[in-house]
């Protein structure tokens, strides 16, 4: 995604969830502990070999493994996550497509299981997750360049180390990269119940940034409340709250936001401008509406307020690679709690 930010229909992703349990559940439901003597020559894949609708075009297969070599890292994958932009990438309308026929799948976590005679960073038993998109792993196991891997804590919940290398740090380089925020400053998004939306709370009460929540109405609207509050959200509010009068005076208790982090797009986002401080940023990294960002010129002239944008993987390549498990070791001592997520666990 990851951000997060790709256009997806819940059927589809629905769809697709129940196609990847029917077929990797049979699988592995009664398969045998993996054992690291017995290495198989064959290991079983979702891939697809053209674009379209995710039901449709992927299949699940055997696909041969590969000899490990002097910088290779022989991998047993543990949990994989559904994406948004796992979806779109096999529907074809992502901004990073790799070469078909493609295993499915941006982010998870494996296990070691051996390594090359040149292999440094890694060694059998480290958990590893992809250092980028398109790695695919939706899989069994592979075999993996020791430069596509990233040795990530294996302390941490299962789920979360799968789920590490996208919403988290989407939502972390956000809150450091636009605006120069302090303790007690405070952040205004939407989509507020996404990967990205909780990770953002979590790491923001950890730096003691105020946030404030924006969510969509829903009869169990209370519960949801609950729980964003439960991971450290400050203020929970849905769309039709943030777009009443009385609003004017919701930031006289709290210092109006000089960060806002966009999800969603039209109305929603035209509604965060508006509440933006003087001089602050809104970060743009999906539109699920589908609509566009529209802000008034009063807004950008007078508030001198800026547009941005932001993509991960964009990201990943304007920065050095040796930075960055620093940074992912930053995010996974913060430990974002991992809710709701559709995540597949391997046995092979």
């Amino acid at each position: 995604m990851w951000g997060c930010g790709a256009l997806l229909g819940a059927r589809t992703r629905s769809r697709l969830w129940r196609e990847v349990l029917v077929a990797w559940g049979r699988r592995w439901s009664a398969a045998a502990p993996y054992s690291a003597s017995a290495e198989p020559s064959r290991v079983r894949a979702l891939v697809y070999g053209h674009h379209g609708d995710p039901a449709k075009v992927v299949e699940l297969k055997d696909l041969e493994l590969a000899a490990v070599g002097g910088s290779d890292v022989h991998v047993r994958m543990l949990a994989a996550p559904i994406n948004p932009s796992d979806i779109n990438m096999i529907q074809g309308n992502y901004g990073l497509l790799p070469k078909l026929p493609a295993v499915g799948g941006n982010e998870g976590v494996g296990q070691v299981v051996a390594v090359g005679s040149s292999v440094t960073g890694v060694k059998p038993g480290d958990w590893v997750i992809p250092a980028n998109a398109g790695l695919g792993t939706w899989r069994t196991e592979a075999v993996f360049s020791e430069e596509a891997l990233i040795g990530v804590p294996s302390d941490i919940p299962l789920q979360s180390a799968a789920t590490l290398s996208v919403n988290p740090c989407t939502a972390y380089r956000m809150l450091m990269d636009f605006e120069q925020l302090q303790p007690g400053d405070s952040v205004i998004q939407n989509a507020s119940n996404s990967g990205v939306g909780q990770a953002v709370i979590q790491i923001a009460a950890a730096l003691g940034l105020r946030t404030v929540n924006v969510v969509r109405d829903r009869p169990d609207i209370q519960k949801l409340t609950d729980r964003l509050k439960n991971l450290g959200a400050e203020h929970v509010l849905t769309e039709e709250e943030l777009r009443k009068h009385e609003m004017k005076n919701f930031f006289k208790d709290m210092p109006q936001p000089r960060l806002a982090l966009n999800c969603v797009g039209g109305k929603s986002s035209t509604e965060l401008l508006r509440h933006l401080a003087p001089g602050g940023t809104m970060v743009t990294y999906g539109g699920m509406a589908k609509q566009p960002v529209i802000a008034s010129v009063s807004q950008l002239i007078f508030k001198d307020l800026k547009l941005r944008g932001f993509w991960l993987s964009q990201w990943k390549k304007d920065h050095s690679p040796g930075r960055r498990p620093t940074r992912l070791r930053e995010v996974a001592r913060n430990r974002p709690k991992v809710t709701d997520t559709k995540t597949v666990r391997s046995r092979a």
